[in-house]
């Protein structure tokens, strides 16, 4: 088995990678029958010398691997025929703009394991970048409500090294006691949390942060049931939610009226009701004024995410009365950060982090037959037809 690392070739570059020179050391000598190659990289986080000194292989040939393990979409006419690879495809949701590359993937006959379709035997995702996305997301919105209200200037987080940076910086800083929602309470809104905690904000129940006033800024985080409700008034149940989201609509305007800034970091499926709305911010009882949609649904559920907002200009400003970006300073302007690759601002971290769970759940599935099915529930693609977890693909395909 011939393990490579791939260059990263998608525009704006990606400094991550899958595995650190000290986890592929590692990978070595935990199996040593395993063969392991990078491809040179003149933009990766980590220089190609840091993985010869490690005795790791680098070359520009990746042919004579069997498995090649990327972070980003490979561009069409970099595929390698006949190969396996692993790499965040995002054509799961249909998404248009990926259609051409699933479709060459079929063709030449590529097995795809999607890092989001690894999962465990309860579909609860295995590997991600979330709780990345979750600091980054949070330093962020911080940062832009500094920003409008001229309070604070906080540097940004790609010129800082480490996610401990971050916290120092906001250790910096006085907030006014502002009001703080968070939404989802997976890796992502977990990670808002935890630069929330490393702050010292204090968290609250939902029921104190709805009806009582604080001196202090405090935060409140809140999963599904709690900002979403059954449209004919039967109480309302998770997995019901889940099987029948159209039946639901947001509950969310009562947290909307008490809350300075929102911090999103749920995960919506396609059918998904709109959380915040173009009307909750219109009302005159809205009091957010500054919005850090980390999970980052252009057009979906955050209405104000009108587009994805980039590393270099970051926040942007939405007028919710004629739906469109407008000026930060804007009297009006609502504050959008809506950056769609947040964890790029952290990339050692990040990659670290990111080899540390694919070493523990997706390498050992490789020597130890799929005991787990950990790769058999992964494979989207296998000899040029969708897997059977994917058939539902076949149109967007087509």
């Amino acid at each position: 088995m011939k393990f490579g690392i791939i260059k990263e070739r998608k525009t704006p570059p990606d400094r991550r990678v899958v595995f650190t020179p000290d986890e592929l050391v590692r990978l070595k000598a935990e199996h040593p029958e395993a063969e392991i190659k990078v491809e040179s990289s003149d933009i990766r986080i980590f220089p190609d010398s840091e993985y010869a000194n490690a005795g790791i292989e680098v070359a520009t040939d990746m042919t004579d691997c069997d498995v090649l393990f990327g972070v980003k979409e490979v561009p069409v006419d970099a595929l390698i025929p006949n190969k396996k690879y692993f790499f965040f495809s995002h054509t799961i949701k249909k998404q248009p703009y990926n259609k051409k590359l699933l479709q060459a993937i079929l063709a030449k006959k590529i097995d795809l394991y999607d890092h989001e379709t690894i999962v465990d035997a309860n579909f609860k995702r295995l590997i991600g970048f979330g709780r990345y996305a979750g600091i980054v997301g949070m330093y962020n919105g911080i940062r832009a409500f500094g920003t409008k209200f001229d309070l604070f200037k906080l540097p940004k987080a790609e010129t800082l090294e480490h996610r401990e940076d971050l916290i120092n910086r906001l250790k910096r800083i006085t907030l006014p006691p502002v009001k703080i929602v968070v939404t989802g309470k997976g890796k992502v809104g977990n990670g808002i949390k935890e630069m929330l905690d490393a702050m010292k904000i204090k968290e609250v129940s939902i029921e104190n942060y709805l009806t009582k006033n604080y001196s202090d800024p405090v935060y409140t985080q809140i999963t599904v049931l709690d900002y979403n409700k059954r449209k004919d008034g039967k109480p309302s149940e998770k997995y019901d939610f889940y099987n029948n989201p159209t039946e639901y609509t947001s509950d969310f305007a009562r947290f909307a009226n008490v809350s300075d800034i929102f911090m999103a970091g749920h995960f919506a499926g396609n059918d998904a009701p709109v959380i915040l709305s173009r009307e909750m911010l219109l009302s005159k009882d809205n009091k957010i004024r500054v919005i850090a949609d980390v999970s980052c649904d252009v057009d979906g559920p955050i209405e104000s995410t009108i587009k994805a907002s980039t590393i270099a200009e970051p926040i942007y400003g939405y007028l919710p009365s004629e739906h469109k970006e407008v000026d930060i300073f804007h009297p009006s302007a609502i504050v959008v950060m809506a950056v769609d690759n947040l964890p790029c601002e952290l990339p050692k971290d990040a990659s670290e982090g990111f080899g540390e769970m694919f070493m523990e759940h997706v390498i050992p599935a490789f020597f130890n037959g799929d005991k787990d099915g950990i790769l058999q529930r992964a494979k989207m693609t296998e000899n040029g037809q969708l897997t059977e977890r994917f058939k539902y693909l076949q149109s967007y395909v087509e």
